[in-house]
């Protein structure tokens, strides 16, 4: 057995079961998204939206979910220069469900970054596929050992950084991934769009759900966007852009902001030519993770 296996096992102890789902999960990567994606659509066709769907949909979210990160607080993590691990209780403010919220960056300098599943499960998929990055040893590890019909390959920071980059020229999302199989911590980080990302194909299907039971699976980044009125040009660029329809056109053609919608991903102030949308902090959003941001 591979060493990068033994520390798989060693991350989860006792729960065994959980390490052998760590391995499957991984290795078959692209068969496991494409038949899980599979499953949630065949469970909303066949059951619709009421509440059994609403229990099954809980269930899993509460298990397996990302949270948003702006630009900047990505920036910090695939720079981090030495472990970290937050205590309970700030991580739970940050990823507020009850299982898969630890916040643990051991040795952040060794990454990963192989073919996003997502991506590969699409008959017609965007480009760059290559960047799934598995952030720390443990995981990165494993992805190199095992992984290599993902076209996995061991990056720097730097470079982590430069597809950092290219993703937020593309209007991408990015965001942190956990999962309760995968040792329930942060590691695994992703530049994702509504076309191919399973997580907002996902959200978008709770989304359907009734309306009296919460549920989903993407969290916000912790910020929300500030509109000035007076400098938007109406142009839709916003629009365009917004990978959770939290900008969307009125009749007259105005952008309307819906704050209950947004994710505060960023993409859309990024990406406004006339500078009308700022990203501000926005307390009722809960906490960025953000690892040089002091704890309290």
């Amino acid at each position: 057995m591979k060493k990068s296996t033994i520390n798989i096992f060693r991350m989860h102890g006792w729960r065994v079961d959980r390490a052998i789902h760590n391995y499957i999960y991984f290795v078959f990567y692209e068969q496991y998204v494409r038949t899980f994606l599979a499953s949630g659509r065949y469970l909303m066709k066949i059951l619709g939206p009421g509440r059994i769907n609403s229990l099954a949909f809980k269930n899993i979210f509460e298990n397996y979910h990302a949270k948003v990160l702006t630009p900047g607080d990505a920036r910090k993590i695939l720079s981090l220069d030495h472990d970290m691990s937050m205590d309970a209780g700030r991580a739970k403010r940050i990823i507020p469900f009850s299982a898969a919220n630890k916040i643990i960056f051991n040795e952040p300098d060794f990454i990963a970054v192989m073919d996003c599943p997502c991506r590969l499960s699409r008959k017609v998929h965007c480009e760059p596929v290559n960047v799934c990055m598995a952030v720390g040893r443990t995981t990165a590890e494993f992805w190199l050992d095992h992984c290599a019909q993902y076209h996995v390959r061991k990056i720097t920071q730097a470079q982590a950084l430069e597809l950092l980059e290219e993703s937020a020229r593309l209007n991408r999302v990015i965001t942190a991934w956990l999962k309760t199989e995968t040792g329930g911590r942060t590691g695994v980080i992703c530049s994702c769009c509504s076309c191919c990302c399973g997580g907002i194909e996902g959200m978008k299907l709770a989304r359907r759900l009734p309306g009296d039971v919460k549920v989903t699976n993407m969290i916000s980044s912790g910020y929300s966007v500030k509109v000035d009125t007076e400098a938007c040009t109406s142009c839709g660029a916003c629009v365009d852009v917004c990978a959770f329809d939290a900008s969307r056109k009125a009749d007259g053609g105005s952008p309307l902001y819906d704050w209950e919608a947004c994710l505060g991903c960023g993409v859309c102030t990024a990406g406004c030519p006339s500078g009308a949308r700022k990203l501000v902090r926005d307390i009722r959003k809960g906490d960025p993770l953000d690892v040089g941001r002091p704890a309290g």
